[in-house]
């Protein structure tokens, strides 16, 4: 640690960077951020920052409001494109600390981290692979407008941002972020971007630095950036499906060469994990009103709507809330659960799965038989029959399941659980009390 403290003093010095931002995020998610000059980094290496708890969302009560922000000096990243001519600017995410030096049962940063310390105790490391998607819309406008009117991997030429990926997926690379493959979306203006496999933490601060970063370039572009889940009621909405895999050393723990499907006895009480506690953590991974717009989408004429409804799991099936890819090499095996949106907390999100699969490979969750069914082509007695649970509809029924949880306070630690109900129990309140266009345009004359 301490020879990446002096590479980071010594980079300061001769690029000539005269803005140094420490990150970090709220309870849901948010980027928080405080500059501070080079010449004081040294100091904020050994005491930190100190900020006032209080006025973050879900950090601390008024009466022990003092926090200490200090940085982590091996996330430490130059961001060349943002010097404007003025000298370059860095950033370092942080761990937040109590004034004694503990660290912070509110930070999010820290909730994962307790998370993976829990499976590296198993001998698992934590990898993923996120597939995220958002829209460009057009910025000066009263209403939400796509910029394109393309579809899923149409090589658009509009031209307000026709090298946008490119130039976003530029700006990844130039500060360390690898990038797999990004294309056109289903809907008009939509993209995705997917981020190389890396462990769960720096994936989950790749997210948080990737979402600014695209923000950044489409305002460049001459437009808006958007990671609402569903911004428009007859297209798809953005999901952030993530592909997980436990490796023990350099071994992936998720294969097995004799079993038929080649799912180890592990992947299969993981992925089992996964489902049954699917209702209880679906509000961290989908934290929003209008998530479940997203998840309970109808399907458009000639659309594709790939969101699940439904707790199930298969193969070759992009319905199942848990889907097993192809892959070719024993290394590649994971599982991939098609929940999540983009707008989720990454570092909560991914604690939640983690704890979920953990949870199945401790006591020996049994996998039911996967299915090959379009769930949500099926009726509901169908479903029933079938034995397909429903994910919650609303993020009421979501708070409800997660209420009711023994697993997420466990994962999220009582004062992150606590805060995240009251906050989201109020967020349903303020919408649930709206009149909206939709009624008034269909109740006014009655």
């Amino acid at each position: 640690m301490e020879r990446q403290k002096e590479f980071v003093l010594r980079t300061l010095e001769e690029r000539d960077i005269r803005f140094v931002r420490l990150w970090f995020t709220d309870v849901l998610g948010t980027l928080k951020s405080v500059s501070v000059a080079p010449a004081e980094l040294e100091s904020a290496f050994e005491e930190g920052i100190g900020f006032d708890g209080s006025a973050i969302e879900g950090f601390a009560r008024v009466y022990e409001s003092d926090m200490v922000a200090m940085p982590d000096p091996t996330t430490f990243q130059v961001f060349p494109f943002e010097g404007r001519g003025i000298g370059e600017s860095a950033r370092m995410f942080c761990d937040i600390l109590t004034p004694e030096g503990a660290p912070s049962w509110a930070d999010p940063r820290h909730v994962l981290r307790r998370s993976l310390s829990k499976a590296a105790d198993r001998g698992f490391t934590f990898y993923v692979h996120p597939e995220i998607e958002f829209f460009l819309l057009q910025d000066g406008t009263d209403e939400p407008r796509p910029v394109d009117d393309g579809g899923y991997f149409d090589h658009t030429t509009h031209s307000v941002a026709r090298d946008f990926r490119r130039q976003a997926i530029l700006a990844l690379e130039r500060v360390g972020i690898s990038v797999e493959f990004s294309h056109h979306e289903v809907a008009p203006g939509q993209q995705e971007i997917d981020l190389r496999y890396a462990d769960a933490l720096t994936t989950a601060d790749n997210i948080m630095t990737f979402r600014h970063i695209v923000k950044e370039i489409a305002l460049t572009s001459g437009v808006h950036a958007s990671f609402m889940p569903k911004p428009f009621t007859d297209q798809p909405g953005s999901g952030m499906h993530s592909h997980l895999s436990l490796f023990e050393g350099e071994d992936n723990a998720f294969h097995d060469p004799g079993d038929e499907q080649r799912l180890s006895k592990t992947a299969k009480a993981f992925i089992a994990g996964l489902l049954k506690h699917a209702p209880e953590f679906t509000a961290i991974t989908c934290q929003w009103v209008n998530s479940y717009k997203r998840l309970y989408s109808s399907p458009m004429q000639g659309g594709i709507v790939e969101a699940p409804s439904y707790v199930s799991w298969g193969r070759a099936n992009r319905s199942a809330l848990v889907r097993v890819p192809a892959y070719g090499k024993p290394n590649s095996a994971r599982v991939e659960i098609r929940s999540l949106d983009s707008a989720a907390n990454p570092y909560l999100a991914y604690a939640v799965l983690l704890g979920a699969g953990l949870k199945g490979i401790e006591e020996g969750y049994e996998l039911a038989p996967g299915t090959e069914d379009d769930v949500s082509a099926l009726t509901n007695a169908e479903r029933v029959a079938a034995g397909y649970q429903p994910l919650p509809s609303s993020l009421a029924e979501a708070l409800d399941a997660m209420e009711s949880s023994e697993l997420v306070p466990e994962v999220l630690g009582e004062h992150v659980f606590d805060y995240f109900l009251k906050n989201k129990r109020n967020e349903w309140e303020d919408y649930r009390t709206q009149v909206t266009a939709f009624e008034r345009q269909r109740y006014i004359n009655l």
